[in-house]
C-alpha cells in the first residue's frame, strides 16, 4: 500500500500535524534534505509542524506524529477541551511527547511528564488502558502552547531490512537508502520510478516497502539473483532486469542512481557522462548518490541541480544530489 502525502485542505480549519525527529550529527544534512523533500521546509529543531500528513514509518528520522485535536496556551485550558472528546466506548492511553527542540533549561522531568499524562487522562471521558488501548493520544508542549491529539509512533522498517540474505560492503545502508527514496519520491501517487544501477537491491527493497512503483536493472548479471532474492525475502515483488543503463528505453518520472564506485566498477568521466545523458533521456527527475565530485558532468549532461545533501559515515562521505 502506498504511503501517500496528504494535504488536509478543509476550508474551515486545516489539521496540524506535529512530527518529532531524531538523527546523529553525521545524518543532519541528509535529514534536512529529506524534510525539505517531504514537507517543503526544514526545522532547525527536532520538531516540525505541517499541514501535510505523512506516515512517520516512511522516514528513518521521524520518531512520531501527533494529529492535533486541541491546543491551548495553558494546560488547564487544554483540560477543558479534552473533556469534549467523544471516544464512543474506545479505550485510551495518554503519552507525553518530549520536545527535544527545547533548551536544556526547559526540559521536563520524568515525574512531571507522568503527572501531566495522568492529569490529561483524568479529563478524558473514557476508560484508560495502558497496555492495549484502542486509541493513543499524545500531549506536548511546542512553540509556546500545549497540543493534544492522536499519537502515532514510527516503525523502523529499514532496520528489519538489514537482515537480508545478500549484502555487500559498499552498498547503501538501509537507513540512507530509505531517506534517498523519500528525497526522490516524496509523494508516490502515480509515480513510475527506476533504479538503473540497483546492485543488491537495497533501494528497491525500501521503495517497494512503501508501495512505490519501481523497477530495477544492473549491468552485472552476477549480482541480480541476489537482488531478486532480497526482494522475495521480504515479500516484495518488482521487475529486475539485466541492462546497461545506457541502453534503457521507456520513460520514468524519477530515477535513483547510486553510481558504482568500488574497485571492480571504476568508471571514467566519459562513461559517467554517457550514463547521465541516458538518465536525462529516460527520467524527468534524477537523484544521484556519488562519492566523487560530479557537478560538472551533471551540468554537461543537461541537468539542473536543485538540492543536495551529504551522507556521512565516519570519514566516508557520499553526496546526494537532486536534479531535474
Amino acid at each position: 500500500m502506498a504511503h501517500a502525502v496528504d494535504v488536509d485542505s478543509t476550508p474551515q480549519k486545516r489539521t496540524t500535524y506535529i512530527y518529532t525527529y531524531a538523527h546523529s550529527e553525521d545524518e543532519r544534512s541528509l535529514c534536512a534534505l529529506e524534510m525539505r523533500s517531504l514537507f517543503g521546509e526544514e526545522s532547525p529543531s527536532h520538531v516540525l509542524e505541517s499541514f501535510l500528513k505523512i506516515d512517520p514509518s516512511r522516514s528513518p528520522f521521524i520518531k512520531e506524529r501527533i494529529t492535533v485535536l486541541f491546543e491551548a496556551e495553558i494546560l488547564e485550558d487544554l483540560f477543558i477541551q479534552v473533556q469534549t472528546l467523544e471516544l464512543c466506548g474506545a479505550t485510551f492511553k495518554v503519552t507525553y511527547v518530549k520536545n527535544n527542540g527545547q533548551p536544556k533549561s526547559e526540559e521536563v522531568s520524568f515525574e512531571r511528564r507522568r503527572a501531566i499524562e495522568r492529569a490529561v487522562g483524568l479529563h478524558v471521558n473514557g476508560k484508560a488502558d495502558l497496555r492495549q488501548p484502542e486509541r493513543v493520544f499524545g500531549v506536548m508542549n511546542v512553540n509556546g502552547r500545549w497540543a493534544f491529539g492522536d499519537y502515532l509512533e514510527g516503525e523502523s522498517v529499514w532496520f528489519r531490512h538489514q537482515q537480508k540474505p545478500h549484502s555487500y560492503s559498499t552498498a547503501l545502508s538501509t537507513r540512507v537508502a530509505r531517506a534517498v527514496v523519500n528525497i526522490a519520491i516524496p509523494n508516490p501517487d502515480g509515480i513510475k520510478a527506476i533504479d538503473p544501477c540497483c546492485g543488491i537491491g537495497t533501494v528497491l527493497v525500501e521503495a517497494r516497502s512503501m508501495g512505490i512503483d519501481i523497477v530495477g536493472s544492473d549491468r552485472n548479471q552476477l549480482i541480480l539473483p541476489g537482488a531478486r532474492e532480497n526482494m522475495a525475502h521480504f515479500g516484495y515483488d518488482g521487475k529486475i532486469t539485466l541492462a546497461d543503463m545506457r541502453d534503457i528505453t521507456g520513460h520514468y518520472d524519477v530515477a535513483i542512481i547510486d553510481l558504482p564506485y568500488n574497485l571492480c566498477s571504476v568508471i571514467s568521466p566519459e562513461v559517467q557522462l554517457e550514463m547521465l545523458q541516458s538518465a536525462r533521456r529516460f527520467a524527468d527527475k534524477v537523484v544521484v548518490v556519488t562519492v566523487e565530485p560530479i557537478d560538472e558532468i551533471l551540468l554537461e549532461a543537461g541537468f539542473s541541480i536543485i538540492d543536495r545533501a551529504v551522507a556521512k559515515k565516519s570519514v566516508f562521505i557520499r553526496e546526494v544530489i537532486v536534479c531535474i
